[in-house]
């Protein structure tokens, strides 16, 4: 038998826009980027506007609360095994100014039971973001939104 262990080093990058955003919420900050043409701001950032195919106009820092717009109850893990209490998550759509549409919003866990997701109780629900203590620019800086 012949053993052979791979020296592979490599490296990745979140890329310009994601590496913005990540390093926003190591310091509790929510980035989007928006478009002055058409006032969407992008959560996640992107760095060209879907609506208007042009290069967005820069960064804006939301609020760390908003509305859940989906959510979903999942009985199974990432590692897929069976799970007694479900992870719950959805998209949460932050606030922004009052002229600012940001979207499509933030896909995350969020803070609540298994009956408000079943009977859609939690749709449009106002939610805040927890943060971690200790935060290390990784989307898992934010616990979950929990309702206010």
């Amino acid at each position: 038998m012949i053993r052979y262990v791979p020296k592979a080093k490599y490296s990745y990058s979140a890329g310009q826009a994601q590496s913005v955003f990540l390093n926003g919420l190591k310091e509790k900050k929510i980035l989007g980027t928006v478009c002055n043409k058409c006032k969407k701001v992008y959560v996640p950032p992107k760095m060209y506007c879907e609506e208007c195919f042009k290069p967005t106009d820069g960064w804006v820092e939301l609020k760390d609360e908003g509305i859940v717009h989906t959510a979903i109850a999942s009985f199974v893990s990432w590692t897929r095994d069976r799970l007694e209490e479900p992870i719950i998550s959805g998209t949460i759509k932050l606030y922004g100014s009052e002229r600012d549409y940001v979207f499509p919003g933030m896909f995350h866990r969020i803070c609540t039971t298994y009956d408000k997701v079943r009977d859609m109780s939690i749709i449009g629900a106002k939610v805040k973001a927890v943060w971690n203590e200790k935060r290390v620019g990784s989307i898992e800086d934010i616990q979950c939104f929990k309702e206010v």
